[in-house]
């Protein structure tokens, strides 16, 4: 059975019956993890192999575990910092600062990794205008270079423990106030100045083989009338054609207050496939997920299959492997003292 273009999420510790027969509906291709899903390490390592055995390929298994306030799984995992102190250093030191996001790309991958998680949506491309709330700190940096240079470095890190790096939140989230979870966010700005600002750590990143991309619940209305992820031409003319990215575009949350203007969470499932998107997220709500079961029309595009089961994880290793090894250990003392100018260089 090949991978179906959503992405559920699923409601506790261990799955129900019913969430396991969902699963394994044709549809689906993939699960997101939160909080309410996690205790601890033995415990999430042993619900990722209960998704994982019910189909083949087995379903992608995602969680955000960036750093900093979005970090899923805590207790049991390595505290990670928010990605401007990273963006602090990199003003002083460039090389210390690029090191460091490699080795936070790495671990953070790593850990997930070794409790069977195929992929993290990381890293954040956003710029922090200063404007943002719901951004902040999770941004690298205001600069658009230096938030290319570090993510390509976070990149790096990820890939090296087998992970494959979703970009978000493109075209960029970072200049608008509203938050989309909850409100309707709108972007005054031309398609120039974006262009020329916000969009150069996706051109960059793309150029260094970024596999996916996670496109934003805001609505830029000097460009198009849509949300960029219900928008043709920002997936369509922009992304694919002008930026040439041939990875994955997943879309945020469908039942987020910023998609609502797509329509019922049928509609905006359907606008965001035809728009471009390869696979849609419905995080939170089980009634809208049993919802879109069974109003979907059916999808098979083996294009996105193709690209989709590039999400796989890769270099499969234990935890007893990983506490062994000297470069996590060398990795997790730098995070434990802190994220400091006179941080060690690692790995």
């Amino acid at each position: 059975m090949s991978l179906g273009p959503l992405m559920l999420g699923v409601s506790g510790l261990a799955l129900t019956p019913e969430e396991r027969e969902m699963l394994q509906h044709p549809l689906v291709g993939g699960v997101i993890l939160f909080t309410r899903n996690y205790a601890d390490p033995v415990q999430v390592e042993a619900l990722v192999g209960e998704i994982h055995a019910l189909r083949t390929p087995h379903l992608l298994v995602a969680v955000d575990h960036e750093g900093g306030r979005v970090q899923r799984f805590r207790n049991g995992f390595t505290r990670l910092p928010p990605m401007r102190d990273v963006g602090v250093i990199y003003g002083h030191d460039p090389r210390r600062a690029k090191g460091l996001a490699e080795t936070i790309g790495w671990l953070m991958a790593v850990e997930l990794r070794a409790v069977g998680v195929d992929f993290s949506f990381a890293p954040v491309l956003d710029l922090d205008h200063g404007v943002s709330g719901v951004i902040g700190d999770r941004a690298f940096h205001r600069n658009p270079e230096i938030v290319a240079d570090l993510a390509h470095a976070y990149m790096s890190g990820m890939n090296r423990a087998g992970m494959a790096a979703t970009g978000k939140h493109f075209p960029g989230h970072g200049a608008v106030a509203p938050d989309s979870h909850v409100d309707v966010a709108v972007d005054e700005r031309s398609y120039n100045d974006i262009y020329l600002d916000d969009i150069v750590p996706f051109e960059r990143m793309i150029h260094y083989g970024l596999a996916a991309i996670m496109p934003a619940h805001i609505i830029y209305p000097n460009v198009a009338p849509e949300p960029a992820g219900f928008s043709r031409f920002w997936m369509q003319e922009v992304l694919r054609k002008r930026l040439g990215f041939q990875g994955v575009i997943f879309s945020d949350d469908l039942e987020m207050e910023g998609a609502s203007v797509a329509g019922d969470i049928v509609d905006r499932a359907h606008a965001a496939l035809d728009a471009g998107c390869d696979m849609v997220l419905a995080c939170n709500d089980f009634m809208a997920m049993a919802k879109l079961l069974d109003g979907m029309r059916s999808h098979d595009d083996p294009a996105s299959h193709f690209r989709l089961v590039r999400m796989h994880g890769r270099n499969p290793i234990t935890r007893a492997q990983l506490r062994s090894d000297p470069a996590w250990k060398q990795a997790v003392m730098a995070m434990e003292e802190g994220i400091q100018p006179k941080t060690l260089d690692l790995l």
